[in-house]
C-alpha cells in the first residue's frame, strides 16, 4: 500500500480499515512507520491499539519504547497491555526492569503471562526467578503452572538451585495439573532431589501426573 493511502486509511472511521493501514506499515522502515504508529496509540479500538503495540516492537525507536511503556502501564485494556509487554522485550535489556516492575504491579493473568514469556529472551536469570516466585504464589492456576514451566528454563543457570527448590515446593500441590507441570519441569534438572521427586510423582494418584513423570523413560 502506498504511504499516502496508508495515511488516509489510518483516519478512516471504520476500525477495520485503520487496521489495514497499521498492518501495511510492516513494509516500511522504522523512521517512516514509527511516527504513524505513534499517532494511533490512543485509538478508540483496542484491537487497533494492540496492532500498534505489535508494530512498535518491530519498528523500534526511542519514542516507540516510551509509548510502549505507557501502553503497558496505562492502557485500559489488558490485551493491549500484554501486547505492549511483548513488544518492549524486543528492545532488549533496557526493558527488563520495566517488565519486572509491571509484573509485580499488574496482577492480571494475561499481562503476567506475557511478561513471563517475554523474559525468556532477555537472558536475566535473577529477574526470571523473581517473577516466577511471584507467579507460583498467584491464585490463578494458569499463572502458577506457567511459573513452574518458566522456572525450568533456569536449570542451566546460576539460579538453578533456587528454581528447583521452588518447583519442589509444588510437588504435592492440591491441583493435579500443577503436579503434572512439576513432573515435566523436573526433567530439566539433574540434581538428586529432582530425581527423587520424579520417582515420587510416578506414584501419584492421578494418572496424567504419572504419565508425565514416566514420559521419556521408554523409547
Amino acid at each position: 500500500m502506498e504511504l499516502s493511502d496508508i495515511k488516509h486509511v489510518l483516519e478512516h472511521s471504520d476500525s477495520q480499515e485503520r487496521l489495514k493501514g497499521i498492518v501495511a506499515l510492516k513494509d516500511y522502515d522504522a523512521d517512516i512507520a514509527s511516527p504513524l504508529l505513534l499517532g494511533k496509540t490512543n485509538d478508540a479500538a483496542f484491537l487497533v491499539r494492540s496492532f500498534v503495540a505489535m508494530g512498535l516492537g518491530r519498528k523500534r525507536s526511542d519514542a516507540g519504547f516510551a509509548a510502549l511503556l505507557n501502553m503497558m502501564n496505562t492502557d485500559p485494556d489488558n490485551n493491549v497491555q500484554a501486547e505492549a509487554a511483548n513488544s518492549l522485550a524486543m528492545y532488549g535489556d533496557t526493558a527488563t526492569l520495566h517488565l519486572v516492575n509491571t509484573f509485580h504491579a499488574n496482577h492480571h493473568w494475561l499481562v503476567r503471562r506475557s511478561i513471563l514469556a517475554a523474559m525468556i529472551d532477555l537472558n536475566s536469570p535473577v529477574h526470571m526467578l523473581d517473577i516466577c516466585l511471584t507467579a507460583i504464589k498467584d491464585t490463578d492456576l494458569t499463572l502458577i503452572n506457567a511459573g513452574v514451566d518458566h522456572l525450568s528454563t533456569l536449570a542451566k543457570t546460576d539460579q538453578a538451585e533456587a528454581a528447583l527448590a521452588a518447583i519442589l515446593s509444588l510437588k504435592t500441590a492440591e491441583n493435579w495439573y500443577t503436579r503434572m507441570h512439576v513432573a515435566y519441569a523436573l526433567k530439566c534438572f539433574n540434581a538428586p532431589a529432582a530425581k527423587d521427586a520424579s520417582l515420587e510423582l510416578r506414584q501419584d494418584q492421578h494418572h496424567k501426573v504419572v504419565a508425565a513423570a514416566l514420559e521419556g523413560l521408554v523409547n
